[in-house]
């Protein structure tokens, strides 16, 4: 008599994780976190500002391959009710935080830094940086202050003139806010987000950092980069 087995629905069954995208992002980190998360239950979302237009595409560092992100995934259009429906966001490495943290107006901040307010206010979304991310949050150095993070080495003086604490460590966990090192620690960054957004998992320490990557999550991710 044969068998089937059920597939799992993973660790994250029904949650919906937004990525932000910009041109000049890492390809292989973005589709890392596309497939990491979606195999885990998880919905992804690519979040950018559109510019009144109803899409825009995006290209890479490398493969210069578009990516489109479509009207219903602007990131201007993101209130609290439509934040809270997300349980993560992630800032990619790349230029994507440079780009985004443009304003026309230098008076006024740019639309992905409010969106990055509002979702500092909701302490059960998680937020996750990699690598340059962090300069996103630069117009608004309150979000960061006090808070143990770690980053790219060109960012160090950055987060700590911002007023965070800078953590020597390939990965850092504190409460809500998961940072990385660089681009290669990306399946760090996607698993410390799948621990905390798993009910069944025990939140890391505020403030702690999580150890290397499991042989599994590093060789999904394709190695350093």
């Amino acid at each position: 008599m044969s068998t089937s087995s059920v597939p799992s629905p993973g660790r994250i069954p029904g949650r919906r994780i937004g990525i932000l995208m910009e041109n000049d992002f890492v390809e292989h980190e973005v589709s890392y976190y596309q497939r990491r998360f979606t195999e885990e239950g998880a919905e992804v979302v690519l979040l950018t500002r559109l510019w009144g237009q109803r899409s825009m595409s995006f290209t890479g560092t490398e493969y210069r391959a578009p990516v489109t992100v479509t009207v219903g995934e602007d990131l201007e259009a993101l209130d609290y009710t439509q934040l809270s429906r997300f349980s993560a966001l992630v800032v990619p490495s790349g230029q994507v935080s440079d780009r985004l943290r443009y304003s026309e107006d230098v008076e006024r901040p740019a639309p992905a830094v409010e969106l990055m307010r509002r979702a500092f206010r909701l302490p059960n979304l998680v937020k996750a940086f990699s690598c340059h991310g962090l300069a996103l949050v630069s117009a608004a150095p309150e979000l960061i202050r006090g808070r143990e993070v770690t980053c790219h080495n060109n960012l160090v003086g950055d987060v700590r003139n911002m007023g965070a604490t800078y953590t020597n460590q390939d990965v850092v966990i504190d409460n809500d806010l998961v940072t990385t090192r660089t681009v290669n620690e990306c399946h760090l960054l996607a698993r410390s987000v799948i621990e905390l957004l798993d009910p069944t998992t025990a939140p890391a320490g505020a403030g702690t950092g999580a150890g290397a990557g499991s042989g599994a999550d590093t060789a999904a991710a394709g190695g350093p980069a």
